[in-house]
């Protein structure tokens, strides 16, 4: 059976600088009509650095959303349009001063499927040569280096909660037992 909704109408509740809102009027498989709210979002990337002893930078920060601070791999949000590999560069430069090297594409991963349209580019990356940290003027984080397994202790442990960094570790660990 063929699953897909068509939009009929769509009608923006809110546009921001990061997000939009929009209700649409849809058209389901059965014929039927329904409504759906969608949050629009340009997405991300995240990226696991690894250094020469095989330690992971990981960062925390606070997140207003959440009212607290979250531990997670440095990522960062993409501008409207732009590539998914450029911004990976830069975020992992800026939040971590260093250059990443042989990269490796491990996938996207979709944070709230249900109502928004964020998709996070996942990577994998050698440690490359220190550039210095660049944080944006309204970014404050400390980082520290982890090994992959203390990263996927904390995960299970409920330490680390963010859901990009919990699949990208999962992920980045797969790959390396597959190698």
């Amino acid at each position: 059976m063929d699953h897909r909704e068509k939009a009929l109408e769509q009608h923006y509740t809110y546009q921001g600088k990061v997000v939009s809102v929009r209700v649409d009027r849809v058209l389901l498989p059965d014929g039927n009509e329904s409504m759906r709210e969608v949050v629009e979002h340009p997405g991300g990337v995240c990226v696991a650095m690894e250094d020469e002893n095989g330690l992971f930078s990981v960062v925390t920060q606070w997140r207003y959303a959440q009212e607290k601070e979250l531990t997670e791999f440095p990522a960062g949000k993409l501008e409207w349009g732009e590539n998914p590999f450029d911004a990976v560069k830069r975020e992992a430069a800026e939040e971590t001063g260093f250059e990443g090297r042989d990269w490796v594409e491990l996938g996207e991963f979709v944070p709230t499927g249900a109502y928004g349209g964020e998709k996070v580019w996942l990577y994998y990356a050698k440690q490359g040569q220190y550039v210095g940290q660049h944080l944006d003027s309204d970014e404050h984080l400390d980082t520290e280096k982890l090994t992959l397994e203390k990263i996927i202790e904390k995960i299970m442990a409920g330490e680390i909660t963010d859901g990009k960094t919990a699949v990208l570790a999962f992920k980045v660990r797969e790959w390396k037992n597959r190698r």
